[in-house]
């Protein structure tokens, strides 16, 4: 495998499938089966998803809610994200272990960075959930924060395109994709990746991110195969 140490990263939207809001069973199901298919290969498996599909602190701010009380909000939405996948990933036979950023003993360990590299070489499936426990974070922040903490040899960025584009692919056919692209390419472009708190941090600890489309079964395993999948961002040189 291309790839040793991965932290996957997932959207909270990603796991609407169809749907409007929530949790689609079958789509979940899908990444779990995916995330098994690398499992079987040797590959230790981090993951961190975010809870946009339950509740964003961004949103409440804008409703008039105070932002520090929001965020911790959205910290408890990704929770239960992260449980849903934990129980979809056990269905499937693999084990796991679900670490929170804040306390929550009778439902996750709490995040211990020496625990969590000891579960990957076991074998288990390791979910960092509640972000980086700290409002004004993103949960892209909090996986660039755990891959760079559980030295983790690339972040996986599974999203709804399949790769880095010159404009938005919906709303422009002209738009180009990257096969490959450096991370002061994407500053100076204006390209969204990742929040740019997260992004500098990849950038200063020559942490790869790889932008793909989670939702083609297969893909995972293809791109940890080696295989061309997605956009890569990396420093030059």
């Amino acid at each position: 495998m291309k790839y040793k140490r991965i932290l996957l990263k997932l959207s909270g939207e990603s796991l609407m499938g169809e749907k409007q809001f929530g949790i689609d069973n079958n789509r979940i199901n899908s990444y779990a089966e995916q995330i098994k298919e690398i499992c079987d290969q040797g590959v230790e498996v981090a993951i961190v998803i975010g809870g946009g599909n339950i509740f964003r602190g961004v949103q409440a701010e804008e409703g008039g809610m105070d932002r520090t009380h929001g965020d911790y909000m959205g910290m408890l939405a990704t929770m239960i994200n992260s449980m849903a996948l934990q129980a979809a990933l056990e269905s499937v036979g693999l084990k796991t272990r679900l670490q929170s950023a804040i306390e929550m003993k009778e439902i996750a360990e709490p995040y211990v960075r020496r625990r969590a590299v000891r579960h990957l070489e076991k074998g288990r499936v390791v979910i960092f959930g509640a972000g980086t426990g700290n409002p004004y974070f993103t949960t892209d922040s909090a996986a660039s924060l755990r891959a760079i903490e559980i030295n983790a040899d690339v972040i996986l960025k599974g999203t709804r395109v399949d790769g880095i584009y010159t404009a938005d692919p919906f709303k422009d056919p002209t738009a180009t994709k990257y096969e490959t692209i450096s991370f002061d390419d994407v500053y100076s472009k204006g390209l969204q990746v990742m929040d740019m708190t997260a992004f500098t941090l990849c950038k200063e600890n020559d942490l790869p991110i790889i932008v793909f489309d989670m939702d083609t079964p297969g893909n995972l395993r293809r791109l940890l195969n080696g295989e061309q999948v997605g956009t890569i961002v990396q420093n030059e040189g």
